[in-house]
C-alpha cells in the first residue's frame, strides 16, 4: 500500500521539487501552501509523516504542528532555516519527530521520511504479540499505543512513545543518546543526539509529576537513560 504524505510549504518550487521525488519513489503526495490549508487536508486525511515548513502564511508550522498534535502522533518533519537552532529546537518542543535545515538535499529529506517510516512500519509489526506494560500507576498498552497514568490518558506523538516503551520493555538498561538515536529514529538516520534529549525532556514532562525528580524515566549522567523497573 502506498505511503501518503502532505508537504507543507510556501515555496511552489521546493513543493513541486519535493513531490516529484517522493511521487518517483512511489509514495502519494498531498500539497499545502499555508497553515490554514495544512491543517484542513490534515484533519480530512489519513498520512503516514507530514513535512512542516516552519514559515508559513496565515499560521505558521508552529501553530499547526500543534493543533495537529492535539488528535494525532503522524509523524512530522519540520523544515527549519538554514542555523537557525532556535526553530530546531522549538519544532521539536511543539511536538514534531525530527528536523531538516534548507536549504536541504532530496536525497537527505527521502533517507528522513524512510527512516521514520522504517521504524513506525516494525513497531506495528512487533506490538502484534506484545502484552499490556504495567508499572505502579502507569500503564503502557503497546497494542493501541495507548499510555494511561492513574485515570489520565497521556497524549504523547509517535517519538516520544516509541522512547518510553523501548526504555520501559527493558527496565534498568541503560542507553546512550546515540543508541536511542539508532533505535528509535533508525539506523541510517543522519540527526543530531540533542534530538534525544529533547524528546526526553518531553516525555517526563507529560509523565513525570516533578520531572526534575523522576521516578519512571532516570537518568545515568554521562551515560544515558534507564526505565527504573
Amino acid at each position: 500500500m502506498s505511503k501518503k504524505v502532505l508537504v507543507v510549504d510556501d515555496e511552489k518550487l521546493i513543493v513541486k521539487g519535493i513531490r516529484f521525488s517522493l511521487e518517483q519513489d512511489g509514495m502519494k503526495v498531498d500539497c499545502a501552501y499555508d497553515g490554514e490549508e495544512a491543517l484542513k487536508l490534515a484533519a480530512e486525511n489519513t498520512y503516514d509523516i507530514i513535512l512542516l515548513d516552519v514559515m508559513l502564511p496565515k499560521k505558521d508550522g508552529f501553530e499547526v504542528c500543534t493543533q495537529i498534535r492535539e488528535y494525532s502522533d503522524v509523524p512530522i518533519i519540520m523544515l527549519t532555516a538554514k542555523g537557525d537552532d532556535m526553530d530546531k529546537i522549538l519544532g521539536l518542543e511543539y511536538g514534531a519527530d525530527d528536523y531538516i535545515t534548507k536549504p536541504f538535499n532530496i536525497l537527505e529529506v527521502k533517507a528522513r521520511i524512510k527512516a521514520i517510516m522504517r521504524r513506525t512500519g516494525k513497531k506495528t509489526e512487533e506490538t502484534e504479540d506484545k502484552k499490556i506494560f504495567v508499572k505502579g500507576e502507569m500503564k503502557i498498552d503497546c497494542e493501541s499505543r495507548r499510555v494511561v497514568i492513574g485515570e489520565k490518558e497521556i497524549n504523547l506523538t509517535a517519538k516520544e512513545f516509541d522512547l518510553l516503551e523501548l526504555l520501559a520493555t527493558n527496565p534498568g538498561k541503560v542507553y546512550s543518546r546515540e543508541s536511542l538515536l539508532s533505535i528509535v529514529w533508525g539506523y541510517e538516520y543522519p540527526g543530531e543526539v540533542r534530538t534525544v534529549g529533547i524528546h526526553v525532556r518531553r516525555l517526563r514532562e507529560k509523565i513525570e509529576t516533578h520531572p526534575s525528580d523522576p521516578k519512571y524515566v532516570y537518568t545515568k549522567w554521562g551515560v544515558g537513560y534507564y526505565f527504573r523497573g
